[in-house]
């Protein structure tokens, strides 16, 4: 399978969407937890959320209803991604 550049680009293109989903290559976490790791208000990391999912990047891993202690973990493609950019040294 080829690289997805287009994907990889719109990664790259957000220092935010960056450092959320290089964080989730090393593990599924919450919001919180991104933003306390990667020193983002928690505002920021959600939006790269939503950004990300909208890409299947990342995914929800507990049911959509809760508000409370939801769990993002990186999907096949973003760690395809995820690892493109780094062998590329694509990240900041």
């Amino acid at each position: 399978m080829s690289p997805d550049w287009d994907v990889v680009g719109y990664v790259i293109s957000s220092d935010h969407r960056t450092l959320v989903l290089g964080r989730l290559a090393e593990g599924p976490a919450t919001p919180t937890q991104i933003a306390n790791d990667v020193e983002l208000s928690v505002t920021h990391v959600s939006r790269a959320l939503k950004s990300l999912r909208e890409r299947d990047l990342v995914e929800l891993l507990v049911p959509e209803e809760r508000r409370k202690g939801r769990v993002y973990g990186i999907t096949e493609q973003g760690q395809e991604a995820w690892q493109l950019i780094q062998a590329k040294d694509l990240s900041k």
